[in-house]
Formats: structure tokens, sequence, C-alpha cells
């Protein structure tokens, strides 16, 4: 049985190389520079300003219904089911597209399509696993289960001091934004149900690597770690985690990748991000 695995741009791999890549389809992005133009071009985290309060910046769209309906007609032919996995669902229309887009095409091929409830690496090792897994697995509703028992296994901790990004998506309010950017705050969030949720703020650099290293003691033995860079980049505070994690975790896999422009979009460029996979145990 031959299954096709669609996501969207915002996603980042923990490894770029990976087996079963074929079965995976990545979605264009398209950006919207806010006077009307569009265009499918790269951006680089280095694009976007570290603060939105006196700039403005591009944003890329949600794909649509009818970009996800053409993608489903085009696999149709070649596949046996398709899984779409889509970020977390506040950020734009996305999930709700690909529902209405695979709700007509019911008849024609089988199609699941999850909320990975989070985004960037942590929908990396939601993709990456459903593709390792796709051939071995061989039907659609066996490889939407791995992916849905995965997402609650998935733990993210993000400092994101461009608080004017995420005030976009009424994460927090302008007031917020203004103060906390004004008075350089390194303010700390989780992901809980797909929602971003503020837990804390660090004192300093310093403390903050004690959040993030205190956030990973949390889940016992895990079975990857990804580091999410900012640009500029938290260079010592990152050396310094990662320096704990080979202590605490020698046996944990950890890998660490560059913020990429849909997701310094979305949090800001100047952000550090830590995703977690916990380890699964045999009952």
């Amino acid at each position: 049985m031959t299954l096709a695995i669609i996501t969207d741009g915002t996603v980042q791999f923990p490894n770029p190389v990976f087996e079963g890549r074929k079965h995976v389809t990545i979605l264009p992005i398209v950006w919207d520079d806010g006077q009307g133009d569009k265009d499918s071009g790269q951006r680089k985290a280095t694009d976007f300003p570290i603060s939105l309060i006196n700039n403005k910046s591009p944003e890329f769209l949600a794909n649509s219904s009818e970009v996800y309906r053409l993608h489903f007609e085009r696999m149709a032919p070649l596949v046996d089911g398709i899984l779409v996995i889509n970020h977390a669902s506040y950020i734009n229309g996305n999930y709700i597209n690909a529902l209405a887009a695979a709700e007509e095409m019911q008849g024609k091929v089988p199609i699941r399509v999850v909320d990975s409830q989070n985004f960037s690496l942590a929908m990396g090792i939601l993709v990456q696993a459903a593709a390792e897994q796709a051939e071995e697995i061989g039907n659609l509703a066996g490889l939407e289960l791995v992916v849905r028992n995965l997402i609650p296994r998935i733990y993210t901790v993000l400092c994101i001091p461009g608080l004017s990004f995420i005030e976009k998506r009424n994460q927090v309010n302008h007031t917020q934004a203004l103060v906390g950017e004004h008075l350089k705050m390194l303010p700390i969030f989780t992901m809980d149900q797909g929602e971003l949720v503020h837990s804390e703020k660090a004192r300093n650099k310093r403390h903050l690597v004690d959040i993030l290293h205190e956030f990973l003691t949390e889940f016992g033995e895990l079975e990857h770690i990804s580091l999410l860079q900012g640009i500029p980049s938290f260079e010592s505070e990152t050396r310094a985690l990662r320096e704990r994690l080979l202590e605490d975790h020698a046996e944990t896999s950890i890998s660490e990748q560059n913020i990429s422009g849909q997701m310094a979009s979305v949090i800001g460029p100047h952000s550090l991000g830590v995703f977690a996979l916990q380890r699964e145990f045999s009952s």
C-alpha cells in the first residue's frame, strides 16, 4: 500500500535526510508583504526585524482549500491514502482548509488530516516518524494513529523576546508586547494543546539556561531533543545547555537547527526553542 504525507512549509526536520523522505510533500509558502503583493520566494530569519512595534514584515498565508484539493487530485491515482500533518491551527487556516479539501475528495482517495498542535522541529519529528514507518505500517489509519500517539509525547518550550510577533495572533496584548520588548524581557512559553501558554520570565540569560534545563528534567527518559537557534543566536546559552544535556541525557540524540523564515514570522527571529520527544515505555 502506497501512502503519501503532506505537510506545510513551517516544518523543520531534526535530520533533513531520513528514511521515507520520498513519501513527504511540503506545500510551498506564499508570502503577503502587506501591500497586496504575494510571492512564493524564500525568506530568511535575517529578513525579519527583531521587533514589530515600529516595523512591518511579510506574513505567510494559509494554503487554501483549493491548493490542498489540487495536490489531493494529483496524488489520488498514485497512492492508496494521504496523511496531512499541519502546524498548530491557531497560526492560520491550514488545518481547516485541509479538512474542507479532504471532504471534497470523499470517495476518490482516503485522506486523514492531523493538527500537530505544534510547529517547526516538533512538527518535523511527527512527519519524520510517519515517513519512516509509512511502508512498514502500510495502512492510513495505522499511520495516523502513530502520529496521534506521538503528539502527547512531544514537549515544547520557547523563549520569545519578540512579543510583538505573537501579539499578531492575540497571544499577548499590545501593552504586554510593548513593555516586554522595551524592558528586554526573556518570557518563556510552552505549547499546551496547540496553544502558546506563558509560563514564566527568565531573569537573565543564565537563568534562561536553568529554566530550559529544568524543563527537560521533568520528563524522564527522552528519545530526542531538538534545539531551535534564533538570529542573532543564543550561542553561549545553547552551548551551556548542551553541556548539561550531555551529562543528563548521554544516550539521547540531540539536534540543532537555525530558525527558518517561516517560524521567524510567527515567533520572531530572536527566539530560542527546545523540543523534546519523550521515550515510549512498553507496559
